[in-house]
């Protein structure tokens, strides 16, 4: 069976008007047009779907059946239309667990002022690309270089790492700052999948004694609040996240964390330049 949003555009526009000669009027087109195009779907569904009258026509048994059906179909085909259109007016930023921290804010202010035509739309996924694999955004934030050979990226900048532990820790509650040999002390709670944390931040020294791997960062924050690990992570976390119970601080002598924006190869969106810089900024401002 074939059958095209054309004829059900022609069938429902004749079943509402009850008039060929109408549905012609309101589709700039001819009466013999509507009446081909309609018996082509007829042919298609294998039987009658409008009944002709001497003063018009309306609905068979049939017709009845696929009209809601067909009123559907358009709808959707309207509304993947006016996707297809927007899809020049959005720029989607996929983030994990924290897109730009304390210049989330600022970089979705200043892009409606500098973009009004555009629209900035932050989409968070919890997956190593941020979304960008799957499709679900145009351009990602990661804190972990892209082995991938589909994407490309560029660091835009560096942020600190912080520790995070629960706010009522009995050694670490007065700490202003903390080090990574203090931090191998004790149990580390890690996202292996899109995580800046794993055993490669202590290469020749010694290894915390166990890491509990969790999803996703609210998990990760539960655990910790929870007392059964601490964690290192961006200084974004803390601006993105901050949780009852739990406490960050500076690892004085923790590696800093490149923050990424990557997209795929060929294929920078429009808008991606403008984007880049201005994270650029907003992170060397910080």
């Amino acid at each position: 069976m074939e059958w095209s949003l054309r004829e059900l555009r022609f069938f429902v526009a004749a079943a509402e008007a009850g008039s060929f000669t109408e549905a012609a009027d309101r589709l700039f087109v001819s009466q013999a047009a509507v009446s081909r195009t309609i018996a082509q779907l007829e042919k298609s569904v294998g039987d009658r779907l409008l009944r002709r009258l001497p003063r018009g026509c309306e609905p068979t048994a049939t017709g009845l059946q696929v009209l809601p059906e067909a009123r559907r179909m358009l709808a959707e085909a309207a509304r993947f239309t006016e996707f297809l259109a927007s899809r020049h007016g959005v720029l989607r930023l996929g983030y994990a667990w924290a897109a730009l921290g304390r210049h989330t804010t600022r970089l979705q202010r200043d892009w409606a002022v500098r973009h009004p035509a555009m629209e900035l739309q932050l989409v968070r996924h919890n997956v190593p690309t941020s979304g960008l694999a799957e499709g679900w955004c145009d351009v990602a934030v990661v804190r972990r270089p892209l082995e991938d050979g589909r994407f490309d990226s560029v660091v835009v900048g560096l942020e600190r790492r912080l520790a995070a532990f629960a706010s009522d820790d009995a050694q670490w509650a007065r700490r202003r700052q903390l080090g990574m040999a203090e931090i191998a002390e004790r149990t580390v709670v890690i996202d292996p999948r899109v995580g800046t944390t794993g055993s490669g931040l202590w290469t020749g020294g010694k290894q915390p004694p166990r890491f509990i791997e969790i999803g996703d960062v609210d998990t990760w924050l539960d655990a910790i609040a929870a007392g059964r690990g601490v964690g290192t992570t961006s200084e974004a976390t803390a601006h993105h996240h901050p949780r009852s119970g739990v406490r960050y601080v500076p690892v004085k002598d923790g590696p800093r964390i490149a923050v990424r924006l990557a997209w795929r190869k060929g294929e920078p969106p429009p808008g991606l330049a403008d984007l880049i810089d201005a994270a650029t900024g907003l992170l060397a401002s910080g």
